[in-house]
């Protein structure tokens, strides 16, 4: 029955509350909405990219993208995880990593890291001793830069350049290579200390926690003394004697694999570590019809006027 509610006419409606939901990918599968959701906070992180064998470069992080609002269909929503690229078996450039990709059509994809450099013999051309591009660059070997990241360019920035190896730094002939970027920072480049660390990641509260992933695999060296860092949020170590082997990137961080460092027999670059999707859905607060002049003050007092 209808009453005189300061201006408005009609019935008092109860509220419906659907609560806030978080849905983890670590591998691909469907995401589908709750029944009210029109809009979700995502972040997509892309497969690190595999460091480089022997005296080689650190692989780049993933291609980092967190979206707030981002609009939500009714229907699933496929979700494809990027693997992270495999780290070098001999002296020779690590593996990309792969695209992780939200949704069909107009999806958001966030770009494989790039594998760290190393050339082999014979490489006239020195091709390879450049760090591949990607949402990360790879870090480069001896005389070569880092390869580019936010590559393709997003906005914001999805990641950063690899580190120069040594000598394109400016320390002549030390074969010592450059740090894998991060989703936050540059790796760093190769020095007469050793191969230079890793690129930061960048932190997100979208699990609930505050969690940092997308760091670069840090650089190998000549039977360095010190052993380069990964970049904070799963990038790999660098390899160290007497071992050499590069470390792996953290699964489902993005984080780029280490580079192997100089120890005979040829050591391994460390394999880049996986993606991961993240879709926040914050809670909704609904109803249909007419309501009180009392009820619309009470909820936009206590901010639940949707």
């Amino acid at each position: 029955m209808a009453d005189l509610n300061g201006g408005i006419v009609g019935k008092d409606n109860p509220t419906t509350t659907q609560a806030a939901r978080t849905s983890t990918f670590n591998s691909s599968g469907t995401f589908t909405a709750q029944a009210v959701s029109t809009k979700a906070d995502i972040l997509i992180i892309a497969g690190g990219g595999g460091g480089g064998g022997t005296l080689a470069g650190g692989g780049g992080a993933g291609g980092y993208r967190e979206i707030s609002d981002h609009p939500i269909p009714a229907s699933g929503v496929p979700v494809t995880i990027g693997a992270g690229g495999a780290g070098a078996t001999s002296g020779t450039r690590g593996a990309d990593g792969n695209n992780t990709v939200f949704g069909a059509s107009s999806p958001l994809t966030s770009t494989a890291g790039g594998g760290g450099g190393r050339a082999n013999n014979p490489d006239p051309a020195g091709t390879s001793k450049s760090g591949r591009s990607g949402g990360s660059g790879g870090g480069g070997y001896f005389n070569a830069g880092g390869g580019a990241g936010n590559t393709p360019p997003t906005s914001p920035p999805q990641g950063n350049a690899g580190g120069a190896g040594a000598t394109a730094a400016g320390v002549p002939g030390e074969e010592d290579s450059g740090g894998g970027g991060g989703a936050s920072a540059a790796g760093a480049n190769g020095s007469a200390g050793g191969g230079g660390n890793g690129g930061a990641g960048s932190p997100s509260t979208i699990s609930g926690s505050d969690v940092t992933r997308g760091g670069g695999g840090g650089g190998g060296g000549f039977a360095p003394l010190t052993q380069s860092s990964g970049g904070a949020g799963g990038g790999g170590a660098g390899g160290a004697g007497p071992t050499g082997t590069g470390v792996a990137g953290t699964a489902n961080t993005g984080g780029g694999g280490g580079g192997a460092s100089y120890n005979f027999p040829e050591k391994h670059g460390g394999d880049g570590g996986s993606g991961v999707v993240i879709v926040r859905e914050n809670a909704v607060t609904t109803a249909s019809g007419m309501w009180s002049m009392e009820a619309v003050y009470e909820n936009v007092k206590a901010g639940t006027w949707v």
